[in-house]
């Protein structure tokens, strides 16, 4: 991702997206914004605030493996020339 353009959307989730920003002005700010600006706020969300998500998502991705990773011994250990070790021999 390094040097990357800013995050991108699949076009539609981008319609979607901007169908939100409309609604959300119109309920909460009590004012519509039109299609140029509700595209204009989504992508400097994306450019802006999108890194820091994207960021925190990877984090967590990292410790779910890591955490899943320390378990292996645990969970998939086999005993080694287990014939000697077995009572009664």
């Amino acid at each position: 991702m390094r040097g990357k353009p800013a995050i991108k959307i699949s076009d539609e989730a981008k319609k979607q997206a901007l169908a939100s920003i409309r609604r959300y002005f119109d309920d909460t700010m009590d004012e519509a914004i039109g299609d140029l600006k509700a595209d204009l706020l989504l992508d400097f969300f994306l450019r802006e605030i999108g890194p820091t998500i994207y960021n925190q998502a990877i984090a967590d991705a990292r410790g779910f493996f890591e955490e899943r990773a320390a378990d292996l011994d645990g969970i998939c250990y086999q005993a080694e020339f287990p014939y000697w070790t077995t009572p009664g021999t």
